[in-house]
């Protein structure tokens, strides 16, 4: 989406700034968002056990109906950097508290990068000041702020959309980073949202969640969950909080939100030829749809198969197989874009050239495995896995 296209709620500024984090000159490296009243806020986050000091720091600090704002800085994760990174991690909120002459405790963080390093905060006492220097509420403001969060990603994500409620219409815009160590639950991968309704803090991180389950955490582009994912969402509507069918109404935009954010993630992953979509249905319940879902998502003889055009089915059977989900192989059949390949355990005759010049020719594809068990579904969204990609992360730091 164009920064012209954008129509942002109001109350907030935005910036992104170079402040120097990266050996790259003039590539936008601090974001800040900002708030012009308190905000509710609410965060999901890497469920990885190794997570780090900018996610100790949010959980504490949300749910909570007083936040004025989100520092977030890329390249460097302040993950795995001990007592060091959570002192960094605060003086971050705090030097942004500082900048925007806002209560001490009201900022969250977020960072992505490369794990094990300390954060040069010299580097950041001067940025972040100048990053409050730069607030504004312009479109190409939030624009510079969605580009400052990026790493390895080719292009920003932000999403806009109206709210209509009885009370009228309110706004809510996003966006997100994220194009590798993307593995459900969550994904590196970092997402904000920004709404001028009134939401209570409660209701806001029970809407969150529920909304990161079918998004955020169906995706995966090598099944690596990263320590430092971090959704965050701010909402600064003045006046008797959504409730009813209102509430409802917000949930819905929110869900959509992080559905279309996750899949602008998937489709920029690192050296990615394909967006492939994995639906699974008639399982016994969602849990176990996802199961089977993820586990072929994750599979690098899948993810090699659809990059190399092969249609050879049999690994994308063996993979639901080995899922951990009990099922006989009469109870599946697959297909692969519009071609039935495996019918209730019975493969089909199928022309082979056919079925691969559909890979070959669609950046994306989908698999639909079919089960006899009950109603789960779960759509999940991945990619292939490419010479690029190994390339790209062979030497990531070196």
């Amino acid at each position: 989406m164009n920064a012209d296209d954008l129509r942002l709620p109001t109350g907030y500024r935005f910036a992104g700034v170079a402040s120097g984090l990266r050996n790259e000159p003039g590539r936008r490296d601090l974001a800040l968002m900002v708030s012009d009243r308190p905000a509710s806020a609410a965060g999901v986050y890497t469920q990885n056990r190794v997570c780090a000091a900018p996610v100790h720091l949010c959980r504490e600090r949300t749910p909570s109906h007083s936040i004025r704002g989100i520092v977030v800085c890329s390249g460097n994760a302040n993950a795995c950097t001990g007592d060091r990174g959570a002192a960094d991690a605060r003086r971050m909120a705090e030097l942004a508290a500082i900048g925007c002459d806002a209560p001490i405790d009201s900022f969250l963080v977020a960072s992505t990068g490369v794990i094990g390093r300390p954060l040069p905060m010299p580097i950041l006492e001067a940025g972040i000041p100048n990053a409050a220097a730069a607030l504004s509420a312009s479109a190409e403001s939030f624009s510079d702020a969605a580009h400052a969060i990026l790493t390895t990603d080719t292009c920003i994500k932000t999403a806009s959309y109206a709210i209509v409620t009885s009370r009228g219409t309110f706004r809510l815009a996003g966006f997100a980073k994220g194009a590798a160590m993307i593995g459900p639950n969550m994904a590196t991968m970092l997402g904000f949202a920004l709404t001028d309704a009134p939401v209570r803090p409660d209701d806001l991180q029970t809407i969150l969640r529920a909304a990161v389950e079918p998004s955020f955490n169906c995706i995966s582009v090598e099944g690596h969950t990263s320590t430092n994912d971090t959704v965050l969402i701010l909402a600064n509507g003045e006046g008797d909080p959504l409730a009813g069918a209102d509430l409802a109404a917000f949930s819905e935009v929110v869900r959509v939100a992080c559905a279309d954010l996750a899949r602008a993630i998937v489709a920029d992953a690192e050296g990615a030829n394909h967006f492939v979509t994995i639906r699974t249905t008639g399982c016994r319940n969602d849990v176990e749809a996802k199961t089977i879902a993820k586990t072929v998502a994750e599979s690098a003889l899948v993810k090699t198969a659809i990059y190399g055009s092969d249609p050879n089915w049999g690994r994308f059977v063996s993979a639901a197989g080995y899922s951990g989900v009990i099922f006989e192989e009469a109870d599946l059949s697959l297909h692969m874009g519009p071609f039935l390949l495996y019918d209730r355990g019975v493969p089909l005759p199928f022309d082979a050239k056919v079925a691969s010049a559909y890979l070959r020719d669609n950046r994306e594809v989908e698999l639909r495995l079919t089960f006899s068990l009950g109603a789960g579904a779960c759509t999940f969204y991945t990619c292939d896995l490419t010479p690029e990609y190994v390339r790209l992360n062979a030497d990531y730091t070196t």
